[in-house]
């Protein structure tokens, strides 16, 4: 683990992937907070803890909040895939630090748009521009491994 952490593009990887865990929980807090504030349960056995089976129900904001999350789990875990492999191609530091930077900052745009239902097409734009640096990591991983194939 300590050679990984000497490399300094896999570091700096390290961090904004770390940072986009977190902010996933952190959608995933939300999402069981506005469960408890709009009393909208997924599940029986939770709408009996908090006031019975009338809030075995869905309410709109929930769902928002749970396909922000899943939107996260759809764009998210490519990326540290991508991006833990582009870490060992040996880009140079910069352009890897922009590559991650870029990506983090747009998922975050996205998140605020969907949770706060911003005016299209802020979400549209955030996903594009979240989805260039997967793209370049992509071809350039399969670009240094396409001799091996």
């Amino acid at each position: 683990m300590a050679v990984m952490i000497r490399n300094e593009v896999f570091s700096c990887f390290v961090f904004y992937g770390v940072l986009l865990v977190i902010k996933m929980y952190i959608i995933a807090i939300i999402t069981g907070q506005v469960r408890l504030r709009k009393k909208a349960f997924a599940n029986p056995e939770d709408a009996l803890r908090h006031g019975g089976l009338q809030y075995h129900r869905e309410d709109p904001y929930v769902e928002r909040c749970r396909r922000a999350h899943f939107n996260d789990l759809e764009n998210i875990l490519p990326f540290l895939f991508l991006g833990a492999i582009y870490s060992l191609i040996g880009p140079s530091l910069g352009v890897a630090r922009l590559h991650f930077l870029v990506f983090f900052l747009a998922r975050v745009l996205h998140s605020v748009a969907y949770l706060l239902a911003l005016r299209a097409p802020t979400r549209s734009l955030a996903y594009i521009v979240a989805q260039i640096p997967c793209v370049s990591m992509a071809v350039q991983i399969l670009m240094a491994v396409a001799a091996y194939a």
